[in-house]
């Protein structure tokens, strides 16, 4: 029984699909879709364009910024020596002998 159930899966013939072709009309974008492409291009560059001057421009703050810290950090540096070097001109009150 088998062997005919194969026997009549190959006898009977599979439907081949007819090729139907899309009307090139209909399936072309035309003057309007160039048109929404070359906006969304343009659209796209100054996008780009603004987004490297933002980065451009953060990269200079923070240049810059690390700049104002350093000088800032070299400048407590700089009281800090002359605040220890005037306590231990002037003497220690820490170090004064406890009676």
């Amino acid at each position: 029984m088998l062997h005919a159930l194969v026997a009549l899966a190959e006898a009977t013939a599979t439907p081949s699909p007819t090729p139907v072709l899309p009307d090139p009309e209909t399936v072309t974008p035309g003057p309007w879709g160039f048109v929404a492409i070359v906006f969304v291009a343009v659209a796209v560059i100054l996008l780009v364009w603004d987004m490297m001057r933002r980065i451009r421009r953060g990269r200079v703050r923070a240049d810059i910024n690390e700049e104002l810290d350093a000088e800032e950090q070299a400048a407590r540096a700089v009281r800090a020596t002359d605040t220890d070097d005037e306590s231990t001109d002037a003497g220690d009150p820490g170090d004064a002998p406890r009676g």
